[in-house]
């Protein structure tokens, strides 16, 4: 399963679905929290429940209002019959959250269904950054693990996640730093988060190849538009592919060496791991 893309759509648009579908994203995230205002949540919920009795072209993700808001259950309650491929839970601190997160999908679906994968958002509170490490105790309910720059610094009293120039400061590269080694640590996919400025073309690309540079594995996108720089970020160009099959190559051909030469530079067990990672991305 390739998660390059995750598209948010607002779940009280439902004229938006298709179109996101389409939009080349790997998965899409009907929201039913940040961007559905209170009184549209029963019309979100109906809508995303008859999108999801349909044919589906792509992963589709429903993200449910927070745990600790008392909606979870109405959301879940609404969609648990059309089954989504995945449920996103915002706030979510740590293993806890995903089993009460269980709980309440258990008690709203019929007794012998599966229950979907979570994609937890795993950084919106300051005692998130605290359970990062236990996502691998329940790591086989995971599609992934993402965060968010947002939520944490309203929760604190910040002013800004981020510098003049947007980069993070300081707080928040820490926070996206330990999603990172949190969601390789339980063997699930590191989702980084969105990038705000939808007009900011080349902004986005430098974003998101230095996301696949650090290590995840794909990014959230509040925009159609930028689903394709996205996807193209996070897919080897034709030179790494042809690097990573030579590297693979030569220790087929030289088996029980543990250091080779390829076009000059030494590689070691952790380049031939590499090499396999970047062939997978690329298929």
């Amino acid at each position: 399963m390739r998660l390059r893309s995750l598209l948010f759509v607002p779940g009280d648009r439902p004229e938006r679905f298709a179109k996101a579908a389409a939009s080349g994203a790997d998965a899409i995230i009907l929201d039913l929290e940040d961007s559905v205002a209170l009184a549209n949540k029963e019309t979100a919920r109906a809508a995303i429940a008859d999108y999801l009795s349909g044919e589906r072209e792509v992963i589709t993700l429903v993200r449910v209002n927070p745990l600790d808001g008392h909606m979870t259950a109405a959301d879940v309650a609404a969609i648990a019959g059309a089954r989504p491929d995945a449920i996103m839970l915002p706030k979510a601190e740590g293993a806890p959250s995903i089993l009460q997160l269980d709980t309440v999908l258990r008690s709203e679906s019929a007794r012998d269904a599966s229950l979907p994968a979570v994609l937890p958002i795993a950084t919106e509170t300051p005692a998130a950054l605290f359970t990062l490490g236990s996502y691998r105790e329940v790591k086989d309910r995971l599609l992934g693990l993402t965060w968010g720059a947002e939520d944490l610094p309203a929760a604190i009293g910040a002013t800004t996640s981020r510098n003049d120039d947007g980069s993070y400061t300081s707080p928040y590269e820490t926070a996206r730093a330990l999603t990172l080694f949190a969601a390789h640590g339980a063997n699930t996919a590191a989702i980084d988060t969105v990038f705000p400025a939808i007009k900011d073309e080349a902004g986005l690309a430098a974003y998101a190849a230095r996301a696949r540079r650090d290590g995840f594995t794909g990014m959230m996108a509040i925009h159609p538009s930028q689903v394709g720089p996205i996807n193209a970020a996070f897919t080897p160009s034709t030179d790494e592919v042809a690097r990573a099959q030579a590297i693979i190559d030569a220790f087929a051909a030289n088996p029980g060496v543990g250091v080779l030469q390829v076009d000059g530079k030494m590689v070691d067990a952790p380049h031939l791991k590499q090499a396999h990672h970047i062939l997978s991305l690329a298929d």
